[in-house]
């Protein structure tokens, strides 16, 4: 397992290996704000208020959803670190993409530096490569929990022939995983391969739901080794990897590596969770 988890006691995770060439490029370009989009419970946005605080640099959240009087440990944990957080309605919020949307946003919070959602984009890739170049041992799969793709499509660029990596995708109906995988490593210079895959068939029923089944596989995990793992995005990836094993599906020998991507601290008392 690579331990991205304990990389770092807030910044710990994938999202820190997004972060890092951005916040290098921001510094570049004389930047002090970032701006950036989530949704209430996004570890995207807890990770960029923290590395802001902790690097000098404003913070702006703009939040997917009405605005509740009690925030939730997520998004106070991102007002605690200075960050202004601006709620936006979901309809506005399926534009933020757009080019007239950015510029009524610089008009209204100035010159900002900005982080698309999930903090996706081709310096996240370049973070994210890392992640196999950190890895001393020789192995033949590589598997991620995957939520936008960034994640995959970054450690996908940095492997060797013969390597293959698998995105577990945590989101119900994330068939547009492939795309947008294919299209983040095109828009980076990156070749298209056939060394990588998504499975879609370990989300239980959704990005807040769970079923009995993934927390006593998850309780039997921290008891056979020790690990935490996460309902939302390790969790999955795990309890899949593990299913696919028993079904065979990888040759006998083959050396695979499951990247933990943090996010147990972040997800504990997960209260939107739903059982299924």
């Amino acid at each position: 397992m690579k331990r991205e988890d304990l990389a770092d006691p807030i910044l710990g995770g994938n999202k820190w290996r997004k972060l890092k060439y951005n916040l290098v490029q921001a510094r570049t370009e004389n930047k002090s704000t970032l701006l950036t989009f989530g949704g209430a419970w996004s570890n995207h946005i807890a990770a960029t208020a923290a590395a802001g605080k902790r690097f000098g640099f404003n913070t702006i959240g703009l939040i997917r959803g009405d605005f509740s009087n009690r925030l939730n440990n997520t998004l106070q944990f991102a007002h605690d670190c200075g960050m202004k957080l601006r709620f936006v309605d979901r309809i506005t919020y399926r534009n933020k993409d757009s080019v007239a949307f950015i510029e009524q946003l610089h008009q209204c919070y100035g010159d900002f530096y900005l982080l698309p959602e999930g903090g996706s984009n081709d310096l996240a890739l370049k973070g994210c490569a890392e992640i196999v170049t950190d890895i001393d041992a020789a192995f033949d799969v590589i598997t991620v929990p995957s939520g936008t793709g960034a994640t995959l499509a970054g450690i996908v660029s940095a492997l060797n022939s013969g390597q293959h990596a698998v995105g577990f995708a945590v989101l119900k109906g994330a068939d547009f995983l492939q795309r947008d995988v294919s299209t983040l490593l095109f828009e980076s210079g990156l070749a298209t391969s056939q060394n990588w895959n998504i499975e879609n068939s370990y989300h239980f029923g959704g990005y807040a739901r769970t079923t009995a089944a993934l927390f006593a596989f998850i309780k039997q995990f921290k008891s056979d080794f020790g690990i935490e793992l996460d309902v939302v995005y390790t969790g999955k990836m795990l309890y899949g990897l593990f299913d696919l094993i028993n079904k065979g599906k990888f040759a006998k020998g083959t050396r695979i590596v499951a990247v933990h991507t943090g996010g147990v601290q972040g997800n504990a008392g997960f209260p939107e969770l739903t059982f299924d």
